[in-house]
């Protein structure tokens, strides 16, 4: 499977949520088209139909997110030590 590049999803996903912010569901023709064909590019990104699971996943992909939560693990480590 391809992978976009973060850089391209973080563009993506901040343009998605500025779009839904302003309503452009609600918007003219051109609003509309536009959070279509970002919601679309997500979803081929992420290999999903489902714009919430896409956004889900793009996040995971951004750099400094947190794939895991290994909290429990540094928990445990920090009693041994």
């Amino acid at each position: 499977m391809l992978l976009a590049h973060p850089v391209l999803l973080a563009d993506r996903v901040r343009e998605y949520e500025t779009l839904s912010a302003l309503d452009a569901e609600e918007g003219d023709a051109t609003a509309r088209r536009r959070l279509d064909d970002i919601a679309y590019s997500l979803c081929v990104a992420a290999g999903t139909a489902d714009i919430d699971a896409a956004l889900v996943a793009a996040r995971h992909r951004l750099p400094g997110a947190r794939v895991h939560d290994d909290s429990l693990i540094t928990a445990k480590h920090r009693l041994r030590g």
